[in-house]
């Protein structure tokens, strides 16, 4: 499969869940399949100092007629 290119991309953050003592996570699964069904790919991610992941970084290719902050 061919991937498209492009230089013009939207970004997406999300916070994985956490449970009630804040230390285990909770399966993101759902949310992850909704962001792929709307085009976000997982890019990376932002870890705490320590141990942990922060957030989850995705992006998409800008849909046409989207203007970014810098025009």
């Amino acid at each position: 499969m061919a991937r498209q290119t492009t230089d013009r991309w939207e970004y997406h953050t999300l916070r994985p869940p956490r449970g009630s003592t804040k230390k285990e996570a909770i399966d993101p699964s759902a949310e992850l399949n909704e962001l792929g069904k709307d085009g976000w790919e997982l890019v990376d991610t932002i870890e705490y100092v320590g141990g942990g992941t922060k957030f989850l970084v995705f992006k998409r290719p800008a849909r046409q007629g989207d203007k970014t902050d810098n025009e």
